[in-house]
């Protein structure tokens, strides 16, 4: 699949005898041949790759291979949604070595204003390790400018305590989780993806196409969050603040 969706960094070739297959990412400049790894790419790369046993350097050349972070979620009865596999690069201040192997209520117990979900602990990971495909996008405002947020590599960055209106407008980014469930067909297990964007919060605003329509939504969800939900998201001190700005800009606009 991903060699037929994307040739640019994906390429599966068959040898003519049948016998062997190789991988290439050119985006990277790094390959496998018979479980070798070649290539002339960024040398961090390639050692990476080689200090992988051999079993799993084709699973680590496919996950570098594309934007996207992937898990393995378990849907079959008793599984509980299980994580049985991951490979994530850009957390969003968690860290994937203390999800491995846990069910889908224990990974989200963290979250706030999470009963709803935990009720549907049983459900959800059947639904999306159904046929049909799902997608959801997450979001939240953040100070941090990096898309990794491992939390031991990234300390949380707290906005300025004593900041206008104004300028923690001009430090917020909007940082948006693309998450799509792709079902294993006959498994009962889908491939989570999560791919991460991060944007100016005034350059998204400034769009002519969406700008006014993402700051409507953005204020009357802001407005609508719970204590938990933004104390969660790092909000609970700022939130005053920005549905000021996003009140004062929206009026402005619509009067000029």
């Amino acid at each position: 699949q991903a060699a037929v969706e994307h040739p640019d960094a994906w390429i599966r070739r068959t040898a003519a005898d049948g016998r062997s297959t190789e991988y290439h990412a050119p985006l990277l400049g790094w390959g496998l041949r018979d479980g070798n790894v070649e290539g002339d790419g960024d040398p961090a790369i390639g050692d990476c790759l080689r200090s992988l046993p051999a079993p799993w350097r084709l699973a680590g050349l496919l996950c570098l291979a594309f934007a996207e972070d992937f898990a393995v979620i378990d849907g079959s009865p008793g599984a509980a949604g299980r994580i049985p596999w991951l490979a994530v690069c850009l957390p969003s201040h968690w860290i994937p070595q203390e999800k491995l192997g846990r069910g889908f209520a224990d990974v989200h117990a963290p979250v706030a204003d999470n009963d709803l979900l935990i009720r549907a602990a049983e459900q959800l990971p059947r639904l999306v390790c159904g046929p049909q495909r799902w997608q959801r996008f997450v979001w939240t405002i953040t100070p941090n400018r990096h898309l990794d947020g491992h939390p031991l590599r990234q300390p949380a960055i707290c906005w300025p305590p004593e900041a206008s209106a104004s300028d923690l407008a001009e430090i917020a980014k909007l940082r948006i989780e693309h998450q799509t469930f792709i079902p294993i067909a006959d498994q009962q297990q889908a491939v989570f993806t999560i791919k991460v964007d991060l944007h100016r919060l005034v350059d998204v605003l400034e769009d002519s196409q969406v700008g006014t329509a993402t700051g409507h939504a953005l204020h009357a969800a802001l407005a609508t969050m719970s204590d938990a939900v933004l104390a969660y998201r790092g909000l609970d001190t700022t939130r005053d603040r920005l549905l000021g700005w996003l009140h004062e800009r929206s009026t402005r606009r619509a009067g000029g």
